[in-house]
């Protein structure tokens, strides 16, 4: 008998202490941007379209720490990073340490599509940008007074270690989607962490590390403190565990259950297995994450 395949969309928008006043714009947030990409899905339109323009969504919010909201550097820069894989072919596009343009996943999708490459960064990545007709922004379009406040604070604050800033924000994005044809694809995008130096480079445009998608085995997005991500390549323990027919909630509590064993890393993950199934898991204080599939009237955002 074949399986009957119905589109599913699940998304973050970072796990980290998200303050009692920040819960609504989070929840608001991620109800947009599910709309944006179940209105995709729901025409007919692929896995890779849908999680493009759901995670543009996110990042043109500047709610979340990725595209318009993203945190800043010590030196008061704002650089990007970015990945999205297309489950049915493998294929991956990603950018590191882009510098003011606002919508990283964007240019992930092109390098995927328009290069021999998979990992672009720094001024040959802008570059690339700019060749494939996407414009730099002045850094003022990227900076929110809220982001300036909260580095002003970090840098006269000495003890600060980024494991610990789960009162400081770390809105990464991501999405997985899984198609009316049975296609998974996935995409991350980040600002990074809080007070990073210039050049810093998380788990987000890693593929294995924050974002992974195989047609017959799933696909996942992680969040968190990306050190930790990248030491025990999150997103590819949770593959691994769907890999071996562990459904997606059971294998996305196993890699969180990893990711604190090994290396006391916090953060979530959310995945979506070969049958469609969701898996979503934090050992955060919060975590911004909804879900739609077909048959709900509404889409499903959560916080704690």
């Amino acid at each position: 008998m074949q399986k009957i395949v119905t589109p599913v969309l699940v998304i973050h928008g970072g796990a980290w202490d998200i303050p009692d006043g920040e819960v609504q714009a989070h929840l608001d947030g991620l109800r947009k941007a599910l709309d944006v990409g179940w209105g995709l899905l729901s025409r007919g339109k692929s896995a890779l379209d849908a999680i493009e323009e759901t995670v543009a969504a996110m990042e043109d919010d500047p709610t979340f720490d990725a595209g318009r909201g993203s945190v800043l550097n010590t030196d008061g820069s704002v650089e990007m990073d970015a990945s999205i894989m297309d489950g049915r072919t493998m294929d991956a596009g990603a950018v590191a340490a882009l510098r003011n343009f606002p919508n990283p996943v964007r240019i992930a999708r092109r390098v995927l599509e328009n290069t021999e490459h998979i990992l672009l960064a720094g001024p040959g990545c802008e570059a690339f940008a700019r060749q494939q007709g996407f414009h730099q922004v002045p850094v003022e379009e990227l900076l929110t007074p809220r982001e300036l406040k909260r580095l002003e604070s970090l840098i006269r604050d000495g003890a600060f270690k980024t494991p610990h800033a789960f009162g400081q924000k770390r809105g990464t994005v991501g999405a997985v989607a899984f198609d009316g044809n049975g296609h998974i694809a996935a995409a991350t995008s980040t600002g990074g962490t809080p007070k990073k130096i210039p050049g810093r480079v998380g788990d987000s445009p890693l593929i294995g590390c924050g974002t992974y998608a195989e047609n017959g085995v799933g696909g996942v997005s992680c969040t968190g403190w990306g050190e930790s991500i990248i030491q025990v390549m999150l997103a590819r323990e949770v593959a691994e565990q769907m890999r071996s027919h562990t459904d997606a909630q059971q294998a996305a509590e196993s890699g969180i259950r990893v990711l604190h064993r090994r290396v006391r890393g916090l953060g979530g993950v959310i995945c979506i297995d070969a049958m469609g199934k969701i898996g979503i898991s934090f050992n955060t204080p919060r975590m911004a994450r909804g879900y739609i599939r077909e048959g709900m009237k509404e889409s499903f955002t959560a916080m704690d």
